[in-house]
């Protein structure tokens, strides 16, 4: 990450150990051709030699907008792409190149939760089949059987166990997000991946799905990696940000100071088209003094 180890957990947040995920000039460029397969060869960089870690317990948002290479970034670290150039490290091993035992190894410790939750749960499986299915796939044993396996993974979601036959499509946009969330914790991950998983829920839901995330977060300490293009969403979530703009990231720190003193134009133009409702709020950071309270997400310390 540029500027090399931020601090971590806010004021007061304890020191911690080596990072979960190290990102090292992490690379993604695109062939096309124009005009079909005899037409002239182009290239398009992605991901251009990104550097990030992700430390245990705590949300790093990688922010920007639409095609900045977030997602990209996010299916590079989620392995569903393979990097061009660069490395990948996860607690303390290089997964670069991981396939067999060591590739499945790592899809059991970094789960993803994508945008749209239905075109991610399949239509003809029950929520019950759904929550089960990354352990009997793999041949690992249910605990408790499947019927108290989902149940229980249900009501962590704030979902009635009473539904688990129930298929998606009976589900609101918000609850069939919660089973999204709940099957990614099914295999007990130590890193969840976000890819702008509440930008397609309305207002009212995404708050809740966020209160969802913290409070899941505080009960089992993994850790996220939140990809996002709402400044305003990631404030309330992250403890650390990372803005990226045309593959690059620009600017990164934790999340108090990124909001209060972004040190990046392309930052302050991010910030400055969140709608605002507290003009005070306005006219202290132009100040150069910070709201006060300046993020409502729990430090290192609460997370413990």
């Amino acid at each position: 990450m540029t500027g090399g180890r931020d601090s971590h957990g806010g004021p007061g947040g304890p020191a911690h150990p080596g990072p979960l995920l190290r990102a090292r000039h992490l690379t993604k460029r695109f062939t096309t051709r124009a005009g079909g397969a005899l037409g002239r060869k182009s290239v398009f960089t992605a991901v251009d030699s990104v550097d990030f870690e992700v430390f245990p317990h705590e949300t790093l948002a990688l922010v920007g907008e639409s095609g900045s290479g977030k997602s990209t970034t996010a299916r590079l670290v989620a392995k569903l792409m393979k990097p061009t150039d660069g490395t990948l490290e996860f607690a303390g091993r290089d997964v670069t190149h991981a396939r067999g035992p060591d590739l499945a190894r790592f899809r059991n410790e970094v789960q993803v939760v994508f945008q749209d939750p239905f075109s991610s749960l399949n239509p003809r499986h029950t929520v019950a089949r759904i929550l089960t299915a990354p352990l009997v796939y793999q041949g690992l044993p249910v605990p408790g059987g499947r019927r108290a396996f989902a149940g229980e993974l249900m009501e962590r979601v704030g979902l009635d166990p009473d539904h688990m036959h129930r298929y998606p499509a009976q589900f609101s946009g918000g609850q069939a997000q919660r089973i999204g969330i709940a099957r990614a914790l099914a295999v007990g991950p130590k890193l969840v991946i976000c890819d702008e998983a509440i930008s397609a829920l309305d207002v009212s839901v995404q708050a809740q799905v966020m209160d969802l995330l913290v409070r899941l977060q505080r009960e089992s300490g993994f850790s996220y990696l939140f990809i996002a293009h709402d400044l305003a969403v990631v404030r309330r979530i992250s403890h650390r940000v990372a803005v990226m703009k045309q593959g690059v990231i620009v600017e990164s720190g934790p999340s108090a100071e990124i909001f209060e003193r972004p040190r990046d134009p392309y930052t302050g133009a991010l910030l400055a088209a969140i709608p605002r409702i507290d003009p005070e709020w306005d006219r202290r950071r132009r100040e150069g003094a910070g709201p006060g309270n300046a993020s409502t997400t729990p430090s290192y310390e609460e997370l413990r």
